[in-house]
């Protein structure tokens, strides 16, 4: 008989972005006259901008005509858009970052969970704590977990990150192989200052450790000392592979597009007293498991560079970090504990009196047709705590603020 793979098994029954969406379909389906305002699954609601827009139309334009077409595009990213990246998102700020450093993909999320791949299956695992699931259950399908005990799987290295040390992760007593830093952080939105980012990469050198530097959220950084790159960091290309992307800064979380940047000097063992470059592996596997972001979609990620591109994408970026100010503020006079929400899309708030991450999901569901992302599913350290977002529309935020006062 075929047995599957035990690792899925050992998962958590659902995924938590999965398990608040059947919550929200059932509300509305046992209310269909009510308006639902989410703030919670981080999902843009601006729409493209013009000058993407515009690239889509030409490069769809140019898949029409024979002289034009394109099949099959190189499983790294087309050069256009890996130099653009390489010059505006790097060089432009000093950073000695190539092309060919550069691997464009279809989602920060898909890299990140495939990346632990190039790792041996006993690597030891480190996560701050709230955390993105995506970095632990993709090294749970991978068998690096160990067993789920009280709340926390057995071979994971936890990193809390709360009030008493100001959502800045201690190093751990315990040596990771591997460390996921996710800054601006996902769920928290909280930031590492240029000391703090400097320790952990002084840190993994030091220590022999490899850092997976989630930057998703670079682009709503508004103080210059804040790193946007890991790289901006003496000795990181040593140590850490960045990623970055198009989602939430362009709005192409239904289009599509992300990258990854691997130093080709960075180098791990390769289990026989020797080291091998990280990059050339991640490259075999690319061409093994991946045939490339379309096209016509990297034209589009090549447009948000433009002059023209650059100021409609930060007018969105601005609507966004206004949304989360107004919050921010609003929740503060409430009288709850509120980080994040200013080099950040998202705003983690405590939860009032003696409700739990879920029982106050439930609550603003159901009696102010709300929704947030419990705290909870980010991990043990996130309970008592949700995260909201400032993706919504200006308007809805402003409604969304008048009903979150009435419930606090």
């Amino acid at each position: 008989m075929t047995t599957v793979n035990v690792n899925f098994l050992a998962l958590r029954s659902s995924y938590l972005f999965v398990e608040t969406a059947r919550k929200v379909e059932a509300f509305r389906e046992a209310n269909p006259g009510k308006k639902v305002i989410s703030l919670g699954i981080g999902d843009v609601t601006r729409p493209l901008v013009p000058a993407v827009i515009a690239a889509l139309r030409k490069a769809v334009e140019e898949m029409g005509a024979a002289a034009h077409f394109r099949g099959y595009g190189p499983e790294q990213g087309y050069a256009f858009l890996r130099e653009a990246i390489a010059g505006h998102d790097y060089r432009a700020r000093g950073l000695d970052i190539d092309p060919d450093e550069i691997f464009v993909s279809d989602g920060a999320k898909c890299d990140l969970g495939n990346f632990q791949e190039l790792f041996s299956a006993d690597s030891i695992v480190a996560v701050t704590d709230p955390v993105y699931p995506v970095y632990v259950d993709s090294n749970v399908m991978a068998g690096r977990a160990g067993a789920y005990v009280d709340g926390r799987w057995q071979r994971i290295v936890y990193l809390p990150c709360g009030k008493d040390n100001d959502f800045v992760p201690d190093f751990p007593k315990r040596r990771p192989d591997v460390i996921y830093l996710c800054y601006p952080n996902n769920p928290t939105g909280t930031v590492l200052s240029r000391q703090a980012l400097r320790g952990w990469v002084d840190y993994a050198r030091r220590e022999g450790c490899v850092i997976l530097y989630d930057s998703a959220y670079e682009a709503y950084i508004q103080d210059e000392d804040i790193p946007r790159s890991i790289y901006e960091l003496e000795g990181a290309r040593e140590v850490a592979v960045e990623f970055r992307s198009f989602s939430k800064t362009a709005g192409f979380t239904g289009l599509r597009c992300a990258y990854v940047v691997i130093p080709k000097d960075m180098r791990v063992g390769d289990g026989q007293g020797g080291k091998v470059a990280l990059h050339g592996l991640w490259n075999r596997r690319q061409c093994t498991k991946y045939n490339g972001c379309p096209y016509i979609v990297q034209r589009a990620a090549e447009a948000i560079y433009s002059p023209e591109g650059k100021k409609q994408v930060l007018e969105v970026i601005g609507e966004y970090q206004r949304n989360a100010a107004q919050l921010g503020a609003a929740i503060r006079d409430m009288g709850l504990d509120v980080h994040g929400g200013v080099h950040a899309p998202y705003i983690w708030v405590s939860v009032p009196g003696d409700t739990d991450s879920w029982g106050f999901f439930d609550r603003l569901l159901h009696s102010a047709a709300l929704v947030c992302t419990p705290g909870a599913g980010f991990g043990a350290n996130g309970e008592g705590y949700v995260r909201l977002t400032a993706f919504g529309a200006p308007e809805d935020t402003r409604e969304a603020i008048a009903r979150l006062r009435a419930q606090c």
